[in-house]
């Protein structure tokens, strides 16, 4: 393992927070309703993200804008991870690319929540934490295919028969969270309150204050019992614009 310097090294990271900021606000909901004439965010809730795009489109169209914001997610992680999966930071035990994949998604979601191309007002990144989870887990041990498998089918079982989107999108989000949690914890047992691997959970941290808090509404009609019904089973049957 080589050793990366922060202070000599500082300027990648700034690179790197521009380069995924900009990715996050290509928002492809966005771009696929304008590709059918129309302006996702006027239809529905408003909200450029795939539950809204299901209800407007219909299955097919809305999973094909989940699949899009996963790789979104997913995609800068695996190159950071390549990238860096060969160096420790210096005079420590941490691996780079466990803190670049992190840093890589965090500004991703800023981007694709906090757009400047959309006068900051985006989606709520639920897919696109959801691809940085499970790429950043998978690329290590690829049997986390399967345990991403599992928690993006529970979510939709969940969302299927408790037709609450919001609440199903965030369970989804903490499994994942809890996730990498404990294999950082394991993995850094010796060193817990190393500078770095606070960074890792602070990161872990920032991921789920940002889904949470872009679920802000959701979550308050929720505790008032007027969140809005998600029916899976009218979107299966929506008919194609």
């Amino acid at each position: 393992m080589k050793e990366f310097s922060l202070a000599q090294n500082w300027w990648q990271l700034v690179l790197i927070a521009i380069v995924c900021y900009l990715i996050g606000c290509f928002n492809f909901a966005r771009a696929i309703s304008r590709a059918k004439k129309q302006d996702i965010t006027k239809m529905g809730s408003g909200n450029p993200g795939t539950m809204n795009m299901m209800r407007e489109f219909g299955i097919k169209i809305g999973a094909l804008t989940f699949i899009c914001d996963v790789l979104k997610g997913g995609i800068p992680a695996l190159i950071a991870y390549f990238v860096y999966r060969g160096y420790l930071f210096s005079g420590t035990v941490v691996v780079v690319s466990d803190f670049m994949r992190y840093f890589c998604g965090v500004w991703v979601i800023v981007g694709h929540i906090f757009p400047v191309t959309s006068k900051f007002k985006g989606g709520k990144g639920i897919a696109s934490i959801l691809g940085l989870y499970w790429v950043s887990l998978s690329c290590e041990n690829l049997w986390w295919i399967g345990f991403g498998f599992l928690v993006i089918i529970g979510m939709i079982a969940f969302i299927y028969f408790v037709e609450l989107g919001s609440l199903g999108s965030l369970l989804a989000v903490t499994a994942f969270s809890i996730a990498q949690g404990v294999i950082f914890v394991l993995r850094y047992s010796k060193i817990p309150f190393n500078a770095y691997t606070v960074c890792l959970y602070m990161l872990i941290l920032a991921l789920n204050v940002l889904a949470w808090g872009a679920h802000h509404a959701n979550i308050k009609r929720l505790f008032a019992g007027e969140e809005h019904k998600t029916s899976l089973k009218k979107m299966v049957h929506k008919k194609k614009n």
